[in-house]
């Protein structure tokens, strides 16, 4: 843990942020306050939320706070194409959620960052960035970055903040989870084959295992659809089971 110290005003401060975003009236997820005042917290140029299903390059959702002016949506399929190149992005994806607060600069310099097609097609006119990365099942990424133009390293004590503050982070994340997806009524044998599903058996091995046909299957499945909305089995695991147990 860094040793620089938090004054009082700015742990009241924390404090009240994360007040404000546990009452939040919204459905946000997480509450947009929280992100808004996060980039009160520690000075940056834009402030972000963002959550992907990698595999899928789909995203689960995102958020944004511009604080040094309007810059331009990047194509995220340029981070898919380069994102290989910066070391952090690796450690980032592979921790599913489990990593230190970092910026970009403890992993390359910004000479070197400049020089990379990750900034020049992707991440300019920001040249550092600081991650929280939030607990999530592999294949998905779900963080809080905050981006700054200046090539002035975030301090630690931006670092200790949000390092303070990543419990509640996730905690609050939670809760608006929670709140957004109301316990939908599946029968005991839609969980029963939804659950085999989750466990990557195909309709032919469910039929075995439950000594049924493969259309009995099928219409348990389609039965789930209609009742959650969805009109696949990866949406219909993502809205029963939105956080699969970590190996």
């Amino acid at each position: 843990m860094s040793r620089h110290s938090i004054t009082e005003r700015h742990m009241r401060a924390m404090l009240d942020v994360v007040d404000d975003a546990r009452h939040a009236d919204t459905d946000e997820v997480p509450p947009l306050i929280l992100l808004e005042g996060l980039g009160r917290l520690v000075p940056c140029d834009l402030a972000e939320f963002s959550e992907v299903d990698i595999p899928t390059r789909r995203s689960l959702g995102g958020q944004a706070v511009e604080y040094g002016g309007h810059y331009q949506e990047p194509d995220e399929e340029l981070w898919y194409l380069w994102k290989h190149q910066h070391p952090h992005c690796a450690d980032v994806e592979r921790s599913h959620g489990h990593l230190e607060v970092a910026q970009m600069s403890d992993y390359m310099g910004v000479r070197d960052f400049r020089n990379l097609a990750l900034f020049s097609e992707y991440m300019r006119p920001f040249v550092n960035m600081l991650v929280v990365a939030l607990p999530t099942a592999p294949g998905r990424l779900r963080k809080y970055h905050l981006s700054r133009v200046s090539a002035r390293p975030f301090t630690e004590r931006d670092r200790l903040t949000l390092q303070l503050l990543r419990p509640h982070l996730i905690g609050i994340y939670r809760e608006a989870a929670r709140r957004r997806h109301e316990p939908v009524r599946l029968t005991p044998r839609e969980l029963d084959v939804l659950r085999a599903v989750a466990n990557g058996l195909s309709t032919e091995e469910i039929a075995g295992q439950f000594v049924v046909s493969t259309s009995t299957v099928r219409k348990h499945l389609e039965n789930t659809y209609r009742k959650l909305g969805v009109s696949s089995r990866t949406a219909a695991l993502a809205r029963v089971f939105p956080e699969p147990e970590l190996p």
